[in-house]
């Protein structure tokens, strides 16, 4: 009981300002009188539409191994609703930690979710694929955590100082340039595995066979299919793959070919976000040690 009354106490002791009930604001002022309507973060219009992304890109990696074209469809919807979540964010004054947050988790997810199919399209090359999957989350979560914990709570990770950096800043505070930089890095990915269904260059396992001049060695195609489900030359899995060996490698080409240099220039910022943000931190270590008297003089 007495540990019952301790917490009731602790609930009425509670400032107004600091209650949060599963995402709605609590309209109400210290004194408990209402002072606005109450809000649901959670269904703002910017994480809305961040909740569409999540769904497009689930379907997305539903049609990957099999489906090239409806796959690369679900997945650039998903990667253009990225800018538009910002629009609706700006426009209808609904920026908010949460939606920060649930954009760049996002971001991170679908790109490694499809750096992975790569490295399993591309066994060589299956190394780097995951070096860039490490990069990309130790980059972006070293810059967070520095963010927080030496610019504070209320300090946007886009929030950049140009003394610090100049190409961060300029990749975060000019939307065009995040726009492409951004888009152009998706497109490569994207061209990379729209080739890894038309480019006997890159997937030899698109080669016809010498038994049978029209069917390819690639898993799940006719004459090699995965599964007994799939086991007949005209079943929905062989005729799909089929369709998709013919696609003409010419378009991806050209797009990986284009967004080559800004998908390197972007895994070069990932680089320099990462060590600017372990220097920022050791700067804050410093700090500390500084402050608690350390190292102490012997």
């Amino acid at each position: 009981m007495n540990g019952i009354r301790t917490r009731k106490k602790a609930v009425e002791a509670t400032d107004g300002s600091d209650r949060k009930l599963n995402g709605h604001a609590d309209p109400r002022d210290r004194d408990g009188t209402l002072t606005g309507p109450s809000e649901n973060i959670f269904l703002f219009y910017p994480n809305i539409i961040g909740y569409s992304r999540i769904i497009l890109a689930i379907a997305s990696l539903y049609y990957m191994p099999l489906h090239p074209r409806t796959c690369s469809l679900l997945y650039s919807i998903s990667c253009l609703l990225d800018a538009l979540d910002g629009v609706a964010a700006r426009r209808f004054n609904q920026s908010t930690r949460f939606g920060a947050v649930l954009d760049m988790v996002t971001d991170r997810c679908t790109t490694s979710c499809l750096l992975v199919f790569l490295s399993s399209a591309f066994p060589r090359w299956a190394l780097l694929f995951q070096g860039l999957i490490s990069l990309d989350f130790a980059s972006h979560y070293m810059h967070m955590y520095a963010t927080l914990a030496m610019g504070g709570s209320e300090q946007s990770h886009k929030k950049i100082d140009q003394s610090r950096s100049r190409l961060l800043h300029l990749y975060y505070n000019n939307r065009t340039v995040l726009f492409v930089v951004c888009a152009l890095n998706e497109l490569f990915f994207i061209a990379l595995y729209l080739l890894s269904f038309s480019s006997p260059i890159l997937s030899p396992s698109l080669l016809p066979t010498e038994d049978r001049p029209g069917a390819t060695s690639q898993p799940g195609s006719p004459s090699h299919p995965s599964s007994l489900i799939f086991a007949t030359p005209g079943s929905a899995w062989a005729m799909e793959l089929a369709r998709a060996n013919k696609m003409d490698s010419f378009w991806p080409w050209v797009i990986a070919g284009s967004s080559f240099p800004v998908m390197a220039g972007k895994q070069i910022l990932n680089v320099i976000q990462l060590i600017k943000a372990s220097k920022w931190l050791a700067e804050g270590d410093i700090q500390a040690r500084r402050t608690q008297g350390l190292p102490k003089r012997k």
